[in-house]
């Protein structure tokens, strides 16, 4: 249930009004308040629709938000509720889920069980006998922006860590450690994951442990909000008389030698795991920016341009951001789902290499 009832009433008066503005389409709000809470019929509104002169009764069930995780005791409770005729009715009632925000991956169990729902956005399902009404438009903003802040930041940190290792079983405190951010933050991740049920948990308290059933629909997911996120912070150089491969190689001798924590990603990483290009005219590397770090790109004799780089150096606040790097050839390469997500933001063939790259090295 939601909070208020001025917000349910909200929501049933948005449903009834994006009703009304289709053609051919009548619908009165017959019963509003909450009648399972008085005769246990198990819904929350009645609404008498009529559609292109066939006539029907929806039974309303209202809901916060709904996630993949949740679909079930939806779909249980509406069915349950659509066994109980309101008294005068002859018709068999068709159940509705109206709520404020429904998940892509809830819409699309809702659907493949045929059950009706809307949302706030707009969105609205309703598959009925000799009638079908269906409207897809973008989740509300309240919804996107809490998957957004689940793809950056420290949350990030924690997904990095289960799809690197999204064979393995965890609990919080490890998986904080693998993660490098604090106990409290891979809970609130493990937590709204589990909302899209991607994850499989066992054991109970402090001894449970959760494992990503799930890892190409959280990859997928993170995919879709990089267009979203902020670009990254890119300083540009050119090295002269270096091509890529070498200057690769010399990056990480000099680098080594300054103590610098960095990381190889894009295209030069990429090719190192799973060739595809004829050649590669950049490097670029995830470097952690400090008095180190300027000192060596000197050494490497780095020249700040505007155009015709060769060098690539991407800031990283934090060692969280070198999570899972590998040591390949004395040169330390970002790790494979950073690379795909890089390269995804790359231009020129950077995503058609993406593609490759995901299908043979991260499998999944």
């Amino acid at each position: 249930m939601l909070e208020t009832t001025l917000t349910e009433q909200q929501l049933i008066a948005r449903f009834v009004d994006a009703l009304r503005e289709l053609p051919e389409v009548e619908a009165d709000l017959d019963h509003w308040e909450s009648v399972g809470k008085h005769d246990d019929s198990g819904y929350d509104a009645q609404v008498d629709l009529h559609v292109a002169g066939k006539s029907f009764i929806l039974l309303l069930e209202v809901k916060k938000t709904v996630f993949p995780r949740d679909v079930r005791q939806v779909i249980w409770q509406l069915r349950a509720a659509s066994h109980v005729k309101p008294a005068g009715q002859e018709k068999e009632p068709l159940s509705l889920l109206v709520a404020e925000s429904i998940s892509p991956g809830a819409k699309e169990l809702l659907r493949s069980e045929r059950v009706g729902y809307y949302d706030s956005g707009g969105s609205l399902y309703l598959p009925a006998p000799g009638a079908y009404l269906y409207i897809d438009k973008p989740p509300p903003k309240a919804l996107t922006k809490s998957v957004r802040t689940l793809f950056t930041g420290r949350r990030a940190q924690v997904l990095h860590a289960l799809l690197a290792q999204y064979q393995n079983w965890f609990g919080v405190t490890e998986l904080a450690q693998q993660a490098m951010v604090s106990p409290a933050t891979a809970s609130q991740v493990l937590t709204e994951l589990e909302r899209f049920d991607w994850l499989e948990a066992r054991g109970q308290g402090p001894s449970k442990e959760r494992h990503l059933r799930e890892p190409t629909a959280l990859l997928d997911a993170w995919t879709k909000q990089l267009a979203a996120t902020r670009p990254q912070t890119l300083r540009r150089y050119y090295v002269p008389g270096t091509k890529a491969d070498s200057l690769a190689a010399r990056i990480g001798q000099v680098f080594d030698q300054h103590d610098v924590e960095y990381a190889v990603s894009h295209e030069a990483a990429a090719q190192r795991y799973a060739p595809f290009l004829s050649n590669v005219s950049q490097v670029r590397v995830r470097v952690l920016i400090g008095a180190n770090a300027d000192a060596a790109i000197g050494d490497v004799d780095a020249r700040v341009v505007n155009e015709g780089a060769n060098l690539g150096v991407i800031e990283a606040k934090s060692p969280g951001e070198l999570l899972f790097r590998e040591r390949v050839d004395n040169l330390w390469l970002a790790s494979p789902i950073q690379i795909y997500l890089d390269l995804l933001r790359g231009e020129g063939r950077s995503k058609e290499m993406a593609e490759h790259f995901r299908k043979e090295r991260i499998g999944f």
